[in-house]
This record gives structure tokens, sequence and C-alpha cells, in this order.
């Protein structure tokens, strides 16, 4: 079990180097070659896709009829709702806006697992969520001095990171019953419908020029679709079966710090533009902030949890 245990915390790790990665090199797509809807439709589609090949290559047990329900509220809240109001909010507000309101998410998992599943709030437990959150605050402060403001954009983030919220807490009890690729397989099955069920996706794919996309756009849709979608979710769900919600929602704090390493790697071979001089020693200092607050919300949950 403890090596399940290294392997879940390095999975979780991954996933937030690929998330990291997609905020550089993704950059372009949105909104000049596909609307958020489009984008999002791509994604699920192209996930759902995948996740369909791996599973029908396994042998897994029925999912029963009574928890049909339970995955199609993880497909809701997990993809629809939070892809949506993520890609939307990410399009009308800013960066520094989108990097506080996500650092809220580790938050509203505790609260929501204290009052769904009676998770205890250990002192170490809070001392972490709270050093953590306030060092992904202040790094991301520091990382952009374009403010832009938006009061509908900020909203929809908010409420992207209440949905991932609820979805990290009712996955956890899917994730005991059943194998994980057959959960986010149905997971993103519902999703996809979701997806398709929101008015502008259709009408506005029908309305995409796809002779303006070059072949280097279609390599970034590709990274985002297989990377930062199949792996990520992949990852994250095998995460979920051997550590609480709270953990899992935790990593979130290394993605500020993903960013930052790749603008630099990514400025230094041309693949972007170059930020490298807005790293400073100062937000460096907050990077091992972050991580010790990942590291004390941890060590809280395998005390009391594992």
């Amino acid at each position: 079990m403890k090596q399940k245990t290294l392997q879940a915390h390095l999975a979780l790790f991954i996933v937030n180097v690929l998330y990291g990665a997609s905020h550089v090199l993704a950059k372009g797509v949105m909104p000049d070659y596909l609307t958020p809807s489009v984008f999002i439709l791509f994604r699920v589609a192209g996930a759902t896709l995948l996740f369909w090949l791996v599973l029908s290559l396994t042998n897994s047990k029925p999912i029963e009829r009574k928890d049909f329900p339970l995955i199609a509220l993880c497909g809701l809240f997990g993809v629809a709702i939070n892809q949506l109001f993520f890609f939307h909010g990410l399009n009308l507000s800013s960066a520094i806006n989108s990097g506080i309101i996500m650092a809220l998410n580790p938050i509203m998992v505790v609260i929501l697992s204290f009052f769904l599943f009676k998770e205890r709030l250990t002192s170490l437990k809070i001392t972490g969520i709270t050093l953590g959150a306030v060092g992904a605050i202040l790094l991301t402060l520091k990382a952009s001095s374009h403010v832009s403001d938006s009061r509908l954009g900020d909203l929809f983030l908010f409420l992207n990171a209440l949905s991932y919220a609820i979805y990290l807490v009712l996955a956890k009890p899917l994730m005991k019953k059943y194998s994980p690729i057959q959960v986010i397989t149905w997971v993103f099955t519902f999703g996809l419908i979701f997806v398709l069920l929101f008015p502008p996706t259709l009408s506005q794919l029908s309305q995409t020029n796809f002779q303006r996309i070059s072949t280097e756009i279609w390599w970034k849709i590709a990274y985002v679709v297989i990377g930062v979608t199949f792996f990520t979710y992949l990852l994250t769900i095998f995460g979920l079966k051997y550590l609480s919600a709270t953990v899992s929602s935790a990593y979130i704090y290394t993605q500020p710090v993903m960013v930052m390493l790749f603008t630099f790697l990514f400025a230094s071979i041309h693949w972007s533009a170059d930020y490298r001089g807005s790293i400073t020693s100062e937000k460096i200092l907050y990077m091992f902030v972050i991580f010790t607050g990942v590291y004390l919300t941890s060590k809280s949950i395998s005390r009391n949890e594992n």
C-alpha cells in the first residue's frame, strides 16, 4: 500500500506538469481558431474515444444501475461544468484572477469532505491548506503585470473551482467499487452528452473554419486532448484511489510553479514569447511555500486515513 501511495503522489505531480505545459503551449488556440465551447467538445470527444478504447482491452465487472446517477453527476461536475466554466471564464477574465480563484479549490474540497464524509479537520491539515493557498495566491499575484477585470469571468472561474471540488468528493466512493478506467470512461461519456446539450456547442462547431488551423495548432489541440485531458484524468483518478480528495486537490498549488518553469523552458527553445524576466527570487520563495503546504496536507492525511 505504501508503494501505491507513492505512485499516487507521483501521478498527481505528473498531472500538474502536463497542466503547467498546456497553459503555455495551448495559449494561441482559443479563441482565434476554436471557441471555448468547440475546444471543449474536441477535448471531451477525443478523450472519451480513447477511454473506451482502453476500457475495451480490460475485464471489468458491470456497473450497477444504481450507481449511474452518481456517475452522471461526476460527468456533469467533473467534465461539463468544470471545463465549460474554466474555458469561458479564462476567456473573459485574467490569468491573475484565475490563479487566485483556483487556489480556493482545496479549501472547497475540505469543506465538502467534512460535511459529506465527516473527514476530520486536523490542525496540521488546516495549516497545510492555508500555507499552500497563501503561497499560490502570492505567487500568482506576482506572476502577471496585466490585469483585466471581468466579474462574469471571475464568477465562471469560481464555479469551475467549485464544480471540480464537488467532482473530487463525489468520485471517491466510485473508486473504491470499480476500476479507475471504468469510472472515468463512463464519467466522460456522460460529460460528452452534457457538452453536446450545451446550446452554443454545435452551432459554433458549424461556424468553425478548419482550413485556417495550421499543423502547429493541430499539434497543440492534440496535446490538450491526449496529454491534458486523457492522461491527466486517468492519473487523477488513480491518485483518488489511494489518496483522499483533499490531497488530490492540494496538488493544484503546484500549477503556478509549473507554468513558470515551462515559461522559462519554452522561451529558451523559442516555443513561446519570452517572459523569463518575470521570474524573481521572491517567486522562487513562494514555490517553496507552496510545496511545504502540499507536504503538510499530505502528511496530515496519511496519519489519519492511511
